[in-house]
């Protein structure tokens, strides 16, 4: 039996507003979510103030029991290697079959990790990544979000591109729902209201 439920990776200086579409909209439309950091017990504080207490490790997560692992942008995917465990994690997903869907900084730890080596992606800037040194820079893609095969990325700015993504990926929405939807969040277009809620 195919999991509903939708892993979102929470550690200090997460960035609250890239994930906020996809987990919404996931929730309304079947899916649980549950936050996943570092330590049990121990809350983590976004970028924005809020306070967020793991439901559990990310030692006990595994791919077959996850639909989707969403890795948000961090202050500290540029500090250190805190967040290199979340990168190797998404490695262990996508050599299991199971998306993973990285925005911002967490793109920059994923292409640390040797996992945009060969698949196509993007990012805030295609220098931003060049930085670290990786080997996939002739697969970044200048675009608002990249879906290839189970990898999802996408830039800073795009919350709303980066969401319809996931909602694609785990069939949240069929085409003409998916369509509406991004018409009416990204481009404020007051007819797709009317398509989403047909």
């Amino acid at each position: 039996m195919e999991t509903k439920t939708v892993h979102l990776a929470v550690y200090d200086t997460f960035a609250d507003w890239e994930t906020g579409h996809s987990t919404a909209w996931l929730a309304r439309t079947g899916f649980t979510v549950r936050t996943v950091g570092l330590t049990a017990g121990r809350p983590v504080t976004s970028i924005g103030g809020l306070r967020a207490l793991p439901d559990l490790t990310l030692e006990d997560l595994r791919p077959e029991e996850s639909a989707l692992l969403i890795l948000p942008g961090a202050d500290l995917w540029d500090a250190g290697d805190e967040l290199a465990p979340f990168a190797r994690k998404a490695r262990e997903f996508l050599g299991a079959g199971t998306p993973v869907a990285a925005i911002c900084g967490a793109t920059a730890g994923l292409a640390r990790e040797g996992v945009l080596d060969d698949r196509r992606h993007t990012s805030a800037v295609s220098f931003y990544l060049a930085a670290t040194g990786y080997a996939g820079i002739s697969l970044y893609t200048e675009a608002d979000a990249v879906t290839d095969g189970d990898l999802i990325t996408a830039g800073p700015t795009e919350p709303v591109a980066f969401a319809r993504e996931i909602l694609g990926r785990l069939g949240a929405f069929d085409a003409a729902k998916l369509d509406a939807w991004f018409r009416l969040f990204h481009d404020s277009d007051p007819a797709a209201f009317e398509e989403l809620n047909a």
